[in-house]
């Protein structure tokens, strides 16, 4: 695969984010708040927070392979191994004294000052944030976001904004300072650009060859996570944004040879990226886009209405929706990337980001007339997950790919 030469801006955007954090652990230069990956970041920006996203901190123990170290402490305090492999493996690498942060100079997760969350994405980050508000006795506030909306209301918009607007009271209490609102509107501004900055990355694997896969895009996805927002996460997709064009101008593909190009819906398996990535590129197919890497392009945003943008944003989310608009988008998205197959992965512990269990492969088969394939993975526990299994499925797969479409007879898009 060929490597990307922006991943050395990109470590040094991402270092810069937890070097402030760690300053701010430390020297209490700011409010530190935790947030989930699609929560109300734009708030708490604009108040003075350094924020810190505890699901980049958990998959970074799933892609270090260190997970199944911590998650059995938190199953022996109760917790059931079928809930999100995420929060076991993030609490016990706390209760275990051990992150991945060590590597940016901190001993440990930034301690929260307050902890918000959003269930937009599933109740388990309440829990999850609930555990430390009650080791560290602090606050835990957050949005409890209606699910499974076939469409967005302006009375679903209405209760969102409402709930952000009740946050605000408790966080200039713990930050110390009001809310500035043309503040606010210059996040939502950072933060909408970095969105359209990310799309525009993303949609040059619309080219043939793409110019990046879905293994590089979870890479590369970090500063829209982890720093949505802010001009150091723009700046950094200026410059991915430039290679990747640079890339489709030289007709430099990611995966040398590309034959065929497939679709990834669910989350990723963080321990296997690279034994994924590699096993693709080996049969010449390209994961050209995904749900997941999607996840942070937010359309909605507008710093003409902040905080109402914000709670429309966070419920037009993919995750959010109901099956039949879920389906419209993939159908989208297929068309666009022009794809031969599906991939789903089934995630044991996130039933909440699996599109596998009600019968969705099957109908978008038959309606699209493309193979569809589910891969049985977890986020981060690997017990979940067969090297030797995957591996057959997928090369049976590639070989539906060939005898429904070959490779010979595609056609070139610009």
């Amino acid at each position: 695969m060929t490597a990307l030469t922006s991943t050395a801006a990109l470590r040094e955007t991402m270092g810069g984010h937890f070097h402030a954090l760690g300053d701010a652990a430390v020297h209490k230069s700011a409010p530190i708040a935790w947030c989930t990956s699609v929560g109300p970041t734009e708030l708490l920006r604009a108040l003075g927070f350094e924020v810190f996203f505890p699901e980049n901190h958990a998959a970074m123990l799933g892609a270090a392979r260190t997970s199944q170290r911590y998650m059995p402490v938190v199953h022996a305090q109760g917790y059931s191994p079928d809930i999100c492999s995420y929060l076991t493996s993030d609490i016990g690498a706390y209760l275990t004294g051990e992150t991945p942060l060590e590597a940016y100079g901190l001993s440990g997760v930034p301690q929260a000052d307050v902890l918000v969350f959003n269930t937009n994405q599933c109740r388990d980050v309440r829990d999850w944030f609930e555990w430390y508000g009650r080791r560290w006795n602090v606050p835990v506030i957050g949005v409890r976001s209606p699910r499974a909306l076939e469409h967005v209301t302006t009375d679903d918009v209405d209760g969102v904004t409402k709930q952000i607007e009740g946050l605000i009271p408790v966080l200039e209490a713990v930050a110390g300072a009001r809310l500035d609102h043309r503040r606010l509107s210059d996040v939502v501004r950072a933060s909408r650009e970095c969105s359209d900055l990310w799309e525009a990355c993303l949609r040059t694997a619309a080219h043939r060859p793409a110019p990046l896969t879905f293994f590089d895009g979870t890479v590369h996805m970090g500063p829209a996570v982890v720093l949505r927002g802010t001009e150091s996460a723009n700046a950094y997709y200026r410059i991915l944004r430039a290679e990747l064009e640079a890339r489709v101008g030289a007709g430099t593909a990611a995966i040398p040879g590309e034959a065929y190009r497939l679709y990834w819906d669910g989350m990723p398996i963080w321990g296997r990226l690279r034994a994924l990535s590699t096993l693709f590129e080996e049969f010449r197919t390209a994961v050209a886009a995904s749900t997941y890497c999607n996840s942070w392009i937010f359309p909605a945003l507008d710093p003409a209405e902040p905080l109402r943008s914000m709670a429309r944003a966070a419920l037009e989310l993919f995750i959010v929706r109901s099956e039949q608009p879920k389906e419209r988008y993939i159908e989208e998205m297929v068309a666009r990337y022009d794809v031969d197959g599906i991939v789903f992965h089934d995630c044991r512990t996130c039933p909440n980001n699996s599109n596998t269990r009600y019968g969705m492969p099957r109908r978008l088969a038959d309606r699209l007339g493309i193979p569809t394939l589910v891969l049985d993975g977890d986020v981060n526990d690997l017990r979940c997950f067969s090297d030797e299994q995957a591996r057959t499925n997928i090369e049976g797969f590639v070989e539906q790919l060939a005898d429904a479409r070959p490779a010979a007879t595609r056609r070139v898009t610009a």
